[in-house]
């Protein structure tokens, strides 16, 4: 397995899970397209789009920082219109981006809620539409949106619609568009953690440090992202994977290497089937 020249447009690549699926591919000399709003240090949050396209050149990958705002359709046609030109192509569509605020619907501010909505679905729908005549002259085209399997029970809705239905549609996106372009061989799939990862969102909005050591790193998921990639995309679409089965399936059994404290008990993540909802495993 190999992306090496692969061309990869990743959306919030600059921090987190997206930038770590970002230095996987680039150690096998992938180029990658850093799209994402942080172009200035935040002292809340780690990382901008410069200092992730110095990583992954120093990974062994070509890097293009895009500043982009997924919100803005003229942004996005910038962003991509540089890819190609910079790299001749896309082959893989990572939407990484997204935007969380697990409030009750009395407490969920309309401008939060915009937010998550113009991010996660539309921001998702508008980076697919245009990348997609693009991902048609790859020759194995794949899009990966970090979004939850589709289970409808009503224990994921009632404490944080909002969040749900902005990240639910994600997933729609990728089911709906799997079927709309399945002649063309684009690959359109998601990709979930059973567990918590590790991210800023975890550390600064989801328990903070004492969850950060019941969560997994972000290597997990981008290890299982980098096999999706590699797989035939006529032959792999459609999909809800979990990352730990996608690394599974490629004979992975030691998960302990993820663990950012081996040993502890492990957070479930939200919208996984069969997982409790707010409980350590």
């Amino acid at each position: 397995m190999s992306l090496a020249g692969k061309t990869l447009f990743v959306s919030g690549a600059s921090r987190g899970i997206g930038l770590a699926i970002a230095l996987r591919a680039a150690r096998d000399g992938a180029n990658i397209v850093v799209a994402a709003k942080t172009a200035l240090p935040d002292p809340r949050l780690p990382g901008t789009i410069y200092s992730a396209a110095e990583e992954i050149e120093k990974a062994g990958g070509k890097a293009l920082p895009a500043i982009c705002d997924i919100r803005d359709e003229q942004s996005v046609t910038d962003a991509v219109d540089a890819a190609v030109k910079k790299f001749g192509g896309i082959d893989i569509l990572v939407n990484n981006a997204s935007a969380i605020s697990l409030t009750g619907t009395l407490s969920t501010p309309m401008k939060r809620y915009d937010l998550m909505h113009q991010i996660n679905i539309r921001g998702t729908f508008l980076v697919s539409q245009k990348c997609i005549p693009h991902l048609m002259k790859a020759k194995n085209p794949h899009v990966l949106n970090l979004s939850p399997p589709l289970d409808m029970d009503v224990k994921w809705f009632a404490p944080h619609v909002a969040y749900t239905m902005a990240k639910f549609g994600m997933s729609m996106c990728a089911w709906a568009m799997a079927q709309e372009f399945k002649e063309q061989g684009i690959a359109f799939n998601c990709l979930w953690p059973r567990t918590t990862i590790a991210t800023s969102a975890i550390k600064n909005l989801l328990g903070g440090d004492q969850m950060m050591k019941h969560s997994r790193t972000p290597e997990i998921m981008a290890d299982a992202a980098y096999v999706i990639f590699n797989r035939p995309s006529r032959q792999c679409t459609g999909n809800f994977f979990l990352d730990d089965d996608v690394l599974k399936s490629e004979g992975v059994t030691d998960f302990d290497k993820y663990a950012v404290a081996p040993g502890n008990r492990l957070a479930p993540d939200f919208f996984v089937p069969g997982n409790p909802y707010g409980q350590l495993e």
